[in-house]
């Protein structure tokens, strides 16, 4: 259940970025969801190597839910970090009024 608040609320925000420098709102906030889960599993699959490397069996006794929070974070993090590149390329992008500009 928290789960699907917090995939929620990623589609939000992606849909409200989308929105301000009118790209496709459904589409963005989609993009959003499978960036987390593909942080997700990309840090999951690091995670898992860099343990078997290590410490062989680790991975097969570990607690499921324990490592599906722990991988929490990078979820996140690739979300945001996502977001702030969107934001950021939309933003230098974005074409300017010149007209506007004038007298300022």
């Amino acid at each position: 259940m928290l789960g699907a608040v917090f995939l929620y609320w990623v589609g939000k925000y992606y849909y409200k970025l989308a929105e301000e420098y009118e790209k496709s709102q459904w589409g963005y906030a989609i993009l959003g969801i499978v960036v987390y889960y593909g942080g997700v599993l990309l840090f999951s699959v690091m995670v898992g190597i860099v343990l078997e490397i290590t410490s062989p069996g680790t991975i097969e006794t570990m607690n499921e839910t324990l490592l599906g929070i722990l991988m929490l974070p990078f979820g996140v993090l690739s979300c945001y970090l996502f977001f702030k590149y969107l934001e950021k390329t939309w933003k230098k992008n974005k074409p300017v009024n010149e007209i506007d500009e004038i007298g300022k």
